[in-house]
């Protein structure tokens, strides 16, 4: 059984990558009406989520004269990763236990042009008096030991429906276009069954370096604004 669903809306400056068909897995057959809703509902959270991305981007952009958010991506898990996550940790394969116990269904993620723009957009967010923070882990000063980089909150958001309002968790992840690029490279790795161990040790050992390279030269760029920002201060109209 198939469950279609609708369109996120975009604008023309974001690239936004969201599945339109969830295929329902055995496990869920029994209650495929209410995994179908389920799954509107995550949708809806990211949809909401999304805009309050695009309000503040649209914000910043009149400010500073230039957009911190370079593009949104936007995603609700697949149907066989829940199943799989699950299981994988001894849970009961519900639709209850999936919201109780997953954090990253709904997931969202920011691609900065600068390392600040990242600070600056959480620094927004938990300001929001309708944004719940439920975690946050900082990889970009602590990064994970092969390298990667990123900035993770996991938020809760209000939906509000024709008959009720929902807190729905949405998974956040804010990066550079350099940290993003490398995470991707990193992501094949990891999926590349054909690679025996030593082949998969040595590249993840290149990736380790371009890492550092890349957090230096993220570094260097923020430097090199910052510069011209202080001989040309943005003029306010």
């Amino acid at each position: 059984m198939n469950i279609a669903q609708n369109p996120n809306s975009e604008l023309s400056h974001f690239a936004v990558n969201t599945p339109q068909v969830f295929e329902i897995p055995e496990t869920f057959r029994e209650t495929a009406r209410q995994f179908q809703e389920a799954m509107m509902q995550y949708s809806c959270a990211i949809r909401e989520f999304k805009t309050k991305l695009e309000v503040l981007n649209d914000e910043l952009s009149m400010r500073n004269a230039r957009n911190p958010i370079e593009m949104i991506k936007a995603r609700v898990k697949k149907p066989k990763s829940i199943v799989e996550k699950l299981q994988r940790r001894g849970l009961p394969l519900s639709i209850e236990s999936m919201e109780s116990n997953l954090d990253d269904i709904a997931g969202v993620r920011v691609i900065c042009s600068f390392v600040d723009d990242i600070y600056e957009i959480s620094r927004m967010l938990e300001r929001q008096d309708d944004v719940t923070i439920i975690a946050i882990k900082d990889y970009i000063k602590a990064p994970k030991e092969n390298g990667y980089r990123s900035y993770h909150m996991i938020v809760e958001v209000p939906v509000f429906f024709s008959s009720s309002k929902k807190n729905i968790r949405v998974e956040v992840q804010i990066r550079t276009i350099a940290m993003d690029f490398w995470a991707s490279l990193d992501h094949q790795l990891k999926y590349k069954k054909q690679l025996d161990a030593q082949e998969a040790a040595e590249i993840g050992a290149e990736l380790k370096k371009c890492a550092d390279v890349i957090a230096e030269t993220d570094c260097k760029m923020l430097s090199i604004r910052q510069k011209i920002e202080e001989k040309h201060p943005t003029q306010e109209e």
